[in-house]
């Protein structure tokens, strides 16, 4: 068995990194205590818990669609910007994006700079469209 792993060193060395790039969502999830939240369960943390809902999304792709009363800070920018989230650090935080990608490592970014209650929107907008639910243009 050894022989053969010395053989195939890049096999194994592409499957290492394979799983790695494969495993970095659930364990940052799970180290950094961030929730998924559906699209549906959105509606009830804003009214009933004050959550805001942040969209990572970059500022063309907000333009063409968003979460209404959302609040636009680009991943790209959000860790010279987090100055602007302080305020609410108190209430639960939703993180939206496109598919529900960036929203994953926006939140890791906001549960290392302090922010208690964290949530990324599974599947993004395109899972809030899929539901119905009203979009802003």
């Amino acid at each position: 068995m050894s022989q053969f792993i010395i053989n195939n060193w890049m096999l194994f060395l592409a499957f290492f990194v394979v799983l790695v790039l494969l495993l970095h969502e659930p364990i940052s999830q799970m180290v950094y205590k961030i929730r998924k939240v559906s699209p549906l369960e959105v509606p009830k943390l804003t009214s009933r818990d004050s959550a805001v809902v942040v969209d990572v999304c970059e500022t063309k792709e907000y333009k063409l669609g968003h979460i209404p009363k959302s609040i636009n800070i680009p991943l790209s920018r959000l860790s010279q910007d987090i100055e602007q989230l302080k305020k609410y650090r108190e209430k639960p935080i939703i993180l939206s994006c496109r598919s529900g990608n960036r929203s994953i490592k926006a939140a890791v970014t906001l549960r290392r700079n302090g922010f208690e209650t964290v949530y990324s929107l599974s599947g993004g907008l395109l899972a809030w469209e899929k539901e119905n639910l009203p979009v802003e243009r």
